[in-house]
């Protein structure tokens, strides 16, 4: 057995853990399955209905493109709580477009909600962390980031974008004894997803989702993936000589 990347999360008990994006999906079914296990959660997204009706939580409704929000929001939990044991950020969007019907607009805001909402949750947390020298991080990236996919010519970029600043921040944060984690979800059935108009191989709920994350957490993974079933192939897939790659991969319905 290969020993941990992070340390490891031996239970959520008191545990305090802010989770950003989580009005629906895997962000929501991973606050209630927090609170289920009796850690304190505060959760936010631009839905604040939604987040009223995640019992036990602590609703903190903000919009990730706004960084002076993400900031404040950081300072009254440094406030109310002293500290922070894991900032999990989960907000994303998602369209999906091919290259003949590209869309700036639509492509900017991936950028903006995917990976500058993730940047902006860092400059709010991070000064925090670096200070305590402990929790961890955990970013939402996509098996849509491992290659070039179909159909994922604004959603893949941008969290490919995520896997190489978990990567980077590990490097940067693992001797101050914080841990990173990256999670790597394949199709999840969520109000995203939902768009898609072709089969998804190897469909879990929010449910599911949210009890992988949490078995990663607490095993100190770096890489958590799954339906491992699924994600497996598709890691061995940028393995591939490009053009046996761009073969197969041309195959592909979407992502």
């Amino acid at each position: 057995m290969t020993m941990p990347l992070n340390p490891r999360i031996t239970g959520w008990k008191e545990r305090r853990v802010w989770v950003i994006g989580a009005s629906t999906g895997i962000g929501r079914a991973t606050a209630v399955a927090l609170l289920q296990r009796g850690a304190r959660v505060a959760v936010s997204a631009r839905n604040a209905q939604a987040l009223q009706q995640i019992d036990g939580a602590l609703p903190i409704p903000l919009d990730v493109t706004d960084a002076q929000a993400l900031r404040a929001a950081m300072q009254s939990l440094q406030r109310d709580w002293g500290g922070l044991d894991l900032l999990l950020y989960c907000a994303g969007t998602y369209r999906p477009m091919r290259a003949t019907e590209f869309d700036l607009a639509s492509a900017l805001q991936h950028d903006d909600v995917n990976y500058r909402g993730a940047l902006h949750a860092l400059d709010a947390a991070l000064p925090l962390f670096n200070a305590q020298r402990a929790g961890h991080i955990a970013l939402v990236s996509s098996v849509a980031g491992f290659g070039g996919l179909p159909q994922a010519l604004a959603y893949g970029p941008t969290k490919a974008a995520l896997i190489n600043l978990a990567e980077t921040l590990y490097l940067d944060l693992h001797p101050l004894g914080i841990g990173v984690h990256v999670i790597n979800p394949g199709f999840v059935e969520t109000p995203l997803t939902a768009q898609n108009t072709f089969a998804m191989p190897a469909l879990i709920t929010p449910e599911q989702a949210a009890a992988a994350i949490l078995a990663g957490l607490e095993a100190g993974r770096f890489d958590i993936h799954f339906p491992r079933r699924f994600t497996l192939w598709l890691k061995l897939l940028r393995l591939l000589p490009r053009e046996l790659y761009f073969r197969i991969g041309s195959r592909f319905t979407g992502l």
